[in-house]
């Protein structure tokens, strides 16, 4: 049974040679039209159509199943589900596509790039339709293997340059700016910033936005504090050795709510009050946001938004392919962020 599954195999690979050396193209470009993955030229597309009525050449279904027809799942990579935001973000995605007939692979990568290469090798194996993908890190060699397997990849929340044409994000060197003008229009000019995880690319351009505010007046931030595990714990620890060596400060960023919410439990149980002796913002607008006391100032990014728009770009690059359509250029959509005002921001303490 073994050798005669490898000899219709070898036998459908040499009729495609067949074709690609009548053609006078490559065997890749005879797959891309037989599958319509990928793009191919008119002119190539009618030779490869005339070698194939020359041959007279049929693929048999075992042949369609090794190219691959559509397998209409898709992959999600995010660095974890256990943090709100990307949890939030994956329900969105995986509702939106499963509204077009698409079933979702989640992938928590637990941001290491070892588990980030395992799941797209996974990916490939499971003939995945297209990409979601959000990477914890700036190295980009692994999704090399996506990119050459001709796989649609959307990037979400980062852009992720030389591998996915297309990301959606919210602005998040616009939500740093706003962080910092709402409390320099406080009165505050010793300002310090706690938040994680110090690689991330959402937080690095938050970090960028407040800073080019905050030199508007003349001012650069106290203390920059960041740890490298996305926590409460991790952020608690940076938020009281500030209060600590720090007393002058009158207000404190975190560069996420999980951040934000860390730093007023640090302060008031060191005996101080939000905001009389501190002010705190966050950034999300996570649903624990309204529940803590003081309830949270933060900038809000629509996460959900971000997921769907994700999602409907993917489903399109998809179809496009499908269809045989040129690639058009891609696309890096940012999405406003708002600032809500709410009970942990104040003038600044006289």
């Amino acid at each position: 049974m073994i050798g005669r599954q490898t000899k219709k195999c070898e036998q459908v690979t040499t009729s495609i040679r067949h074709i690609a050396k009548l053609a006078g193209t490559s065997v890749s470009s005879v797959s891309r039209v037989l599958n319509n993955s990928g793009y191919a030229s008119p002119e190539l597309r009618q030779r490869v159509e005339a070698a194939i009525r020359t041959l007279n050449y049929t693929p048999s279904k075992g042949a369609r199943m090794l190219r691959g027809a559509p397998s209409r799942m898709i992959g999600l990579m995010l660095p974890s589900i256990d943090v709100p935001f990307f949890g939030i973000l994956a329900h969105a995605i995986e509702q939106e596509l499963f509204r077009h007939g698409y079933q979702t692979l989640i992938c928590s990568t637990a941001e290491n790039m070892e588990h980030e290469a395992r799941y797209i090798s996974m990916l490939l194996s499971q003939r995945i339709d297209g990409v979601i993908v959000a990477s914890a890190f700036g190295s980009i060699e692994h999704f090399e293997a996506l990119r050459d397997a001709d796989i649609p990849i959307v990037a979400i929340d980062r852009e992720l340059g030389g591998i996915a044409n297309d990301a959606v994000m919210a602005d998040h060197e616009e939500g740093g700016r706003l962080m910092a003008r709402h409390l320099i229009g406080l009165g505050h000019r010793s300002i310090a910033i706690v938040g994680a995880p110090a690689h991330s690319q959402p937080v690095q351009l938050r970090l960028e936005g407040m800073r080019a505010e905050m030199a508007k007046d003349g001012i650069t931030p106290a203390v920059v504090a960041m740890a490298e595990e996305h926590s409460f714990a991790a952020t608690y620890e940076l938020a009281r050795e500030l209060l600590k060596s720090r007393p002058e400060v009158t207000a404190i960023v975190g560069t996420t709510d999980i951040s934000a919410i860390a730093v007023i439990h640090a302060v008031q149980d060191r005996g101080f009050s939000v905001p009389r002796d501190y002010s705190v913002i966050g950034f999300d607008d996570l649903p624990e946001a309204a529940y803590v006391f003081p309830r949270l100032t933060t900038v809000a990014q629509p996460i959900r938004e971000v997921g769907e728009q994700a999602a409907q770009r993917l489903k399109a690059l998809i179809e496009e392919q499908q269809a045989g359509h040129e690639p058009r250029q891609g696309m890096v959509v940012k999405i406003p962020v708002t600032l809500i005002e709410r009970d942990s921001t104040g003038p600044v303490r006289g």
